[in-house]
């Protein structure tokens, strides 16, 4: 489009510092173009073509191993003996390698952790069908689940350090769709597949058949991953040059670290109590899927479709749960989604209907699905590299070990109450065993969540229900307001980037078109404002610390959105402001390294969650920005900061545009004032397209450009700007 921006190199490219830990972002962006934008990154690209080869593996070598050892029997108690067998060896090397496992991917090179792993499944899958006793193949599975322990805290560890923070949650999107519900379908098709190549395949070579070939199968996609892996260096991890003889901390020493993080850490301790509390959960929803459907009367069917509707709930709270509810912190998001799902398993007991059953278990899916990937995020974004490997173990641990209590004595307790039938007057409710299991597991999920909650929620500063409600609320205001014409738009930047003059800028030409544009700035924009204004740039009040200053922009905020920005936006006029909320996720988020989440959540309940229609960022140097304000007049507060302070502020308005292209306009900010201009006139001028915005009387607006302005405006709701050349605005 003409008059956009070129993007700027992502954070972290030659020739620029990193972003900071807070630069996560703030608006919306589709999931779509969030998952390209990984996928760019082209070491985390193959490290998922390898994981997903080996998912599909997993998925394909558990159904061939299901299907080996049920067929070396004829009896059918036998069959699920075996069957149970199979699925209690794949868990219970958890609880005791787990733990070891993690300790072991912090402390000695990934990549080579992940090859060895993969090369020994390899070989152990290409046994079985070789050897072809049923011993072997409990041997050799619990064998591959241990090796597998190694494998999954190395991968998961290595993520984070592949991608920004901001592309982690749509990194591990990507991963848990991938693993949870295109690869085991795909698992599922190429099964069957095999099963009609398996027919004539088993009369040319005799005891060759599906099973056989999908374990074969299975093995290579192990073969494969490990040697896309080996041409990944960069994820060996940071101990990759440092060999574990140079002497620090011993391997049970890393170990005993590593629990001691996880239980005088609260947001791991709220993690650990989450998730393993809501696997306990879904072991009780799992282990009476059967009984509750046949208590349904619904049919044989009827635990086919439960089953599915949970994998459709989860996929579902993965894909979209973060663009419903992008703006709450994932701490709080991540206990809220939890108690959600407990509570939908609760509504569940008392289902009279398969349809009923059918949306609540989607229902409870999608709440599980947010809460995974929130609580997997978390995991990597708010824990350090040096102990990421132990956290990851220690949960995977403990939620297999739930998996399994779950597992084993639902099915006890279930056989001691006898079903019974309660005449509610319009219908019949069975009370069974299966149902009162089912109860129970809502009730632990709803604890475990509040419990979650509170570990990880401490000290936030606003209300849990106020920030639900502007979170959710954010969109359908925006809607309406630009339905009825008003249009907020707000120039960021640092010191000295020239936002004062565009913004005067911009309001007189919008003026010259005959529209009604108003220009205001933060601090200090009504009375009390500029009294708050005093107090922050002030260099004499240096003592104010990081949080209060926070509040103060906040409480300033919040003032100018009420008496000033709303009223004209409702009145359909354009408000032009010199800067907005993300001065603040820049300046105290990470300036101050206040998290950004308590920052974000403060500023949109200061206003309401009001939010831009378009930002413009000024992008400039913060020396050469610094040098233009100091040359004009002494010193304020923020100006006298430190240039890492300022370094920091800029790269987080960086990442911010990066994350939310179609709302940002980035410009460089060393092109002359009319170059600048010029560009945001396009940009403004298709924004304002088709909108009813309000319009000056004849004699308000000057020029014979204005009067033309005018003649087309409120026909085709849209300035006029002259064409022409566009300069380049960056380097």
């Amino acid at each position: 489009m003409p008059g956009s921006s070129t993007p700027h190199p992502p954070a972290g490219s030659a020739g620029e510092p990193a972003a900071p830990p807070q630069a996560d972002a703030l608006g919306s962006v589709g999931l779509a173009d969030k998952l390209r934008s990984v996928l760019r990154i082209r070491d985390f690209r193959r490290l998922w073509y390898s994981t997903s080869l080996s998912s599909f593996g997993d998925w394909l070598g558990l159904l061939a191993i299901t299907a080996t050892a049920t067929a070396q029997f004829d009896e059918f108690a036998a069959q699920n003996f075996a069957l149970g067998a199979v699925l209690l060896f794949r868990l219970l090397p958890a609880i005791v390698l787990g733990p070891v496992a993690g300790a072991f991917a912090d402390r000695f090179d990934r990549r080579k952790t992940m090859v060895a792993t993969h090369v020994v499944r390899f070989a152990l899958f290409a046994s079985i069908p070789l050897v072809n006793e049923i011993v072997w193949l409990f041997i050799a599975q619990f064998v591959i689940e241990a090796v597998s322990l190694f494998f999954i805290p190395a991968k998961d560890a290595a993520v984070p350090n592949m991608v920004r923070r901001d592309q982690l949650e749509p990194a591990n999107q990507l991963s848990l769709v991938t693993t949870y519900g295109l690869t085991p379908v795909l698992a599922a098709v190429v099964f069957a597949l095999l099963a009609v190549i398996g027919a004539p395949l088993s009369e040319a070579w005799s005891g060759f058949d599906e099973v056989d070939l999908a374990l074969y199968l299975n093995a290579l996609t192990y073969l494969v991953a490990a040697v896309i892996i080996w041409n990944l260096p960069s994820i060996s991890g940071r101990r990759a040059t440092a060999p574990v003889s140079e002497g620090g901390e011993s391997f049970l020493g890393s170990l005993r670290s590593g629990f001691t993080f996880a239980g005088h850490t609260p947001l791991v301790r709220g993690l650990v109590v989450g998730i393993s509390g809501a696997f306990m959960a879904a072991g009780v929803v799992i282990a009476t899927g059967q009984a509750f459907a046949q208590s349904l009367d619904a049919g044989s069917a009827a635990y086919g479709l439960l089953f599915g509707a949970v994998f459709v709930g989860l996929g579902i709270g993965i894909s979209v749960g973060p663009s419903v509810a992008r703006d709450l912190s994932r701490q709080r998001l991540f206990g809220v989604a939890i108690v959600g799902a407990g509570i939908m398993v609760t509504v569940l007991v008392w289902s009279v209907a398969l349809w009923m059953a059918l949306v609540l278990v989607v229902a409870m899916g999608f709440f599980a699905g947010i809460a995974y990937l929130a609580g997997f995020t978390l995991l990597g974004t708010e824990v350090d590299d040096a102990v990421r490997g132990r956290t990851f173990a220690l949960v995977n641990s403990l939620v297999r070990a739930a998996l399994i209590l779950s597992l084993a004595f639902t099915p006890f307790a279930v056989g001691l109450f006898e079903r019974r039938t309660v005449d509610l007057g319009w219908f019949d409710v069975v009370l069974s065993g299966e149902r009162l299991a089912l109860f129970a597991a809502g009730l632990i999920a709803i604890g475990v969540g509040v419990l979650a909650y509170r570990q990880m929620d401490d000290g936030r500063p606003v209300p849990l229900v106020a920030d639900v409600v502007t979170a959710l609320r954010r969109d359908t205001t925006a809607r309406r307001r630009l339905a009825g014409g008003g249009v907020l738009i707000a120039f960021e930047g640092g010191e000295g980037a020239g936002k004062s003059t565009q913004v005067k800028r911009l309001q007189e030409w919008l003026t010259s078109e005959g529209l009604v544009a108003k220009a205001t700035f933060e601090p200090g924009a009504t009375p009390s404002g500029a009294g708050i204004r005093s107090i922050l740039l002030d260099r004499s009040h240096a003592g104010i610390t990081p949080r209060s200053e926070a509040l103060l922009y906040a409480a300033d905020r919040a003032q100018h959105v009420d008496d000033v920005v709303r009223p004209a936006l409702e009145a359909g006029e354009v408000v032009i402001t010199d800067r907005f909320v993300d001065s603040s996720l820049a300046y105290q988020g990470a300036g101050r390294t206040i998290p950004l989440d308590d920052v974000r959540s403060l500023s949109r309940w200061a206003t309401g969650g009001l939010r831009p229609d378009l930002t413009v960022l000024l992008d400039l140097p913060p020396e050469t920005g610094l040098a233009r304000a100091r040359g004009r007049a002494a010193a304020d507060r923020m100006e006298s900061e430190s240039l890492e302070f300022h370094q920091r502020v800029r790269q987080t308005f960086r990442a911010l545009a990066e994350t939310d292209p179609d709302r940002y306009l980035v410009l460089d900010a060393t092109g002359s004032p009319d170059e600048l201009a010029a560009a945001v006139r396009v940009r403004v001028a298709d924004l304002l397209s088709g909108l009813p915005l309000q319009t000056l009387p004849p004699d308000d607006a000057g020029g014979d450009e204005g009067r033309a302005g005018r003649q087309h405006a409120p026909a085709a709701r849209r300035p006029h700007v002259q064409t022409g050349a566009t300069p380049q605005l960056h380097p």
